[in-house]
């Protein structure tokens, strides 16, 4: 049959949710509704029988699940929010913003990441990152507001989960002096926070570790902005930096907000290679789960929103790692 025959009965290329096994389900059922696990994007063939339902035709490729996977992963009782990381490389436009979110349903929501063009110090040669000259965007509150903000919160609407501003490594020209980078970073998301309609989650990931600690916390709040723990090779382990700012205290008013990045001692390039094509889990990380689970379980507890989106190269399936930290928090 050919494919033009197939659409007369249906879309071929329709990307249909995967079978979930009936413990998966009650899990969903008992992880508290306050807690919104994902994963870093969904385009990811390796996922088929995970998140994906097996194709009897052509497999899934990374380009088709991109443009139809959304629907299937949402569909899973765990995955309850994604980060849109896209958005770090170039902004996007309300109606892109807003087509994402017709495919999702009510209770999803987005965590997106702030384009670098706001973040990042420098611009960086294409292929090889490095540093090609200074950014003269950066730190530009009106841009960001402008380009980011506000086709981000008009398109998701309701769906709009925290927006994320992930500041790269950013040199020992700037972190050398803490108070003085603290204080511009806060002064720029006091801005940013002026221009954002409420109820919308603002926060900000740094990967030095010299911005893990109170002080730069503090800087935060006053601007009306949340810590986002990275879970990363770079920086102290989750529960040191929640402590650090505040967020394992029973009295923290704050959403908790994590990103699991990368497994401890390696770069992002040699997880891929190890852990491709992410279909099942590598490296199992407890150092960095069995504390997630007791912040996530204590917040949510309190009160509290938590979201928590893990990458492939955290533990090597995004899926796996959300499914054994969902069953930690509610075991």
């Amino acid at each position: 049959m050919t494919t033009s025959q197939l659409s007369l009965f249906g879309d071929a290329d329709a990307v249909d949710p995967a079978a979930v096994p009936e413990e998966v389900r009650r899990l969903g059922r008992a992880l508290p509704a306050a807690i919104r696990l994902g994963t870093s994007s969904w385009s990811f063939p390796g996922w088929t029988g995970l998140v994906f339902a097996p194709r009897s035709g052509k497999p899934a490729t990374e380009q088709l699940l991109a443009r139809r996977g959304l629907p299937a992963y949402a569909a899973h009782p765990l995955l309850r929010t994604v980060s849109l990381d896209r958005t770090f490389y170039a902004p996007l436009t309300r109606a892109e913003f807003a087509a994402y979110a017709t495919q999702v349903p009510e209770a999803f929501r987005f965590v997106v990441k702030a384009p670098a063009a706001f973040t990042d110090p420098v611009l960086r040669r294409p292929g090889s990152g490095e540093a090609a000259r200074d950014n003269a965007t950066f730190l530009d509150a009106g841009a960001a507001a402008a380009t980011f903000i506000e086709p981000a919160v008009a398109g998701l609407g309701a769906k709009a989960g925290p927006l994320v501003f992930q500041f790269p490594p950013l040199g020992r020209r700037l972190t050398s002096d803490v108070p003085r980078i603290t204080a511009r970073i806060a002064a720029f998301m006091a801005v940013v926070r002026g221009r954002t309609l409420p109820p919308v989650t603002l926060a900000v990931e740094v990967r030095d570790p010299e911005l893990a600690c109170p002080a730069f916390a503090a800087g935060l709040r006053d601007a009306g902005v949340v810590p986002c723990l990275a879970v990363h090779a770079r920086m102290p382990p989750v529960a040191e930096q929640a402590t650090a700012c505040g967020l394992d205290r029973d009295d923290c008013p704050l959403p908790l907000i994590v990103r699991w990045n990368l497994h401890a001692g390696h770069r992002y390039e040699e997880a891929k290679q190890a852990y491709f094509p992410f279909d099942r889990l590598v490296e199992e990380d407890l150092a960095t789960r069995q504390p997630l689970a007791r912040l996530a379980a204590s917040a949510a507890a309190g009160g509290r929103d938590v979201f928590i989106t893990i990458n492939n190269k955290a533990e090597g399936s995004a899926p796996l790692s959300v499914a054994r930290l969902a069953a930690a928090i509610v075991g």
